[in-house]
C-alpha cells in the first residue's frame, strides 16, 4: 500500500504561495505523520489560526502546551452512543474522543464535535447534538459526499429529514450548506467559498478548489507559480460557476463539489428543492455566532443544543 503524505517542505511551500487566514489539518489522522510535530511548529510560527480535525489520537500524543496553541479542535463522532460509534471507528475511540474533549475544556481550547450526515445516522443527529451539548461544545455537520464509495449517500428525502431532525433539536449557529441556507432564507448567505477563498491540498500534492473535488491536474508546483491567481485555473473556475438552470435560485448553484461528484457539474444540486419545484419547510431558531474557520472553507452546518 502506498502512503501519500505531504512533507514539511511541501507544507512550507504551500504557505509561502498564498495569503493565509487559517489552516485546517484534516483528511485522516495527522498524528500518524512522522513529522507531525515539526509541521505543527512551522504552522504555529506563522501566527495563523490553526485548527485540526481528529479522532482523538492526534491530540492525545501532544503536550498541554502544544494543544493550547490550536485555535480550535474538532473531534469526529458518527453516532450518539459509544456502542454504535465504536462499531464504526473501533473499540475505545468514543472514550478517546471524550477524554480529549474534557482535556481541551480544562486547557481552555475551543472544541467542536463533527459528524457526517449519512443514510445510516441522519435520524440520530438531534441526539448527537445533545451529546455535544453535554460536553459543552457545538456540533458541526457535513453532508456525506461519495468521494470514494456511494453506499452512505443520502436520498433527497433522507437529507431533508436529517436537517429537520437536527434543527428540531438544536439551534442554528451558522451554515454554509447552500441548499439549507436557501431553504432557511438566510439573506446573509453569499454562496459557498469553494473556488473563491479556500484551497485544499490533498496528501498526494494535488491542489483542489473543494475538499470533495473529484479530479484536478493542479499541483503544488502550480500553486507556487501562480500564487493567489490559482483561482483562475479551470478547476477553480468550474467550482464557482453556477449552472444556467440555477440562475436566480436562492441556493446559488448549490454545492459544486456535490454536482461534480455526481458527474453533472452543469446540473442543479441534487438536493435543491427549488430545482424540483418542491417546498421544504423547517422550523428553526438561531443561536449566537462563533469564530469557526471551517465555515469559510466547506459546505457545513453548525448547531448548538446548549
Amino acid at each position: 500500500m502506498v502512503v501519500e503524505r505531504l512533507a514539511l517542505a511541501d507544507v512550507a511551500r504551500v504557505c509561502r504561495s498564498i495569503p493565509l487566514r487559517s489552516v485546517n489539518l484534516g483528511v485522516g489522522e495527522n498524528g500518524l505523520h512522522p513529522h507531525y510535530r515539526a509541521i505543527l511548529d512551522y504552522l504555529w510560527s506563522l501566527d495563523v489560526k490553526t485548527t485540526i480535525t481528529s479522532n482523538g489520537r492526534s491530540i492525545a500524543i501532544l503536550s498541554d502546551a502544544e494543544v493550547k496553541r490550536f485555535h480550535s479542535v474538532e473531534f469526529s463522532l458518527d453516532f450518539p452512543t459509544e456502542h454504535e460509534h465504536d462499531l464504526v471507528r473501533g473499540t475505545g475511540n468514543w472514550r478517546t474522543v471524550m477524554a480529549s474533549l474534557e482535556r481541551c475544556a480544562v486547557l481552555g481550547v475551543a472544541t467542536t464535535m463533527t459528524a457526517v450526515m449519512m443514510n445510516t445516522n441522519y435520524r440520530r443527529l438531534g441526539e448527537l447534538a445533545r451529546v455535544a451539548a453535554r460536553v459543552g461544545c457545538h456540533l458541526r455537520v457535513n453532508v456525506y459526499q461519495p468521494s470514494k464509495v456511494d453506499r452512505f449517500t443520502l436520498s433527497y428525502d433522507e437529507l431533508w429529514t436529517g436537517f429537520r431532525t437536527l434543527l428540531g433539536a438544536a439551534r442554528l449557529v451558522a451554515t454554509s450548506e447552500p441548499v439549507l441556507a436557501a431553504v432557511l432564507g438566510l439573506s446573509a448567505f453569499s454562496g459557498p467559498a469553494c473556488g473563491r477563498s479556500t484551497v485544499r491540498v490533498a496528501p498526494d500534492g494535488r491542489v483542489l478548489p473543494c475538499t470533495y473535488w473529484p479530479e484536478s491536474a493542479l499541483t503544488i508546483d502550480d500553486l507556487a507559480r501562480d500564487g493567489a491567481a490559482i483561482i483562475d485555473a479551470p478547476e477553480f473556475v468550474d467550482a464557482r460557476r453556477r449552472p444556467a438552470a440555477c440562475e436566480g435560485c436562492p441556493c446559488r448553484g448549490g454545492c459544486a463539489g456535490r454536482r461534480a461528484l455526481a458527474g453533472a457539474l452543469d446540473a442543479p444540486d441534487p438536493y435543491c428543492p427549488y430545482a424540483r419545484n418542491d417546498r421544504i419547510a423547517i422550523d428553526w431558531e438561531p443561536a449566537s455566532a462563533v469564530d469557526l474557520p471551517k465555515l469559510g472553507s466547506a459546505c457545513t452546518t453548525v448547531v448548538t443544543a446548549c
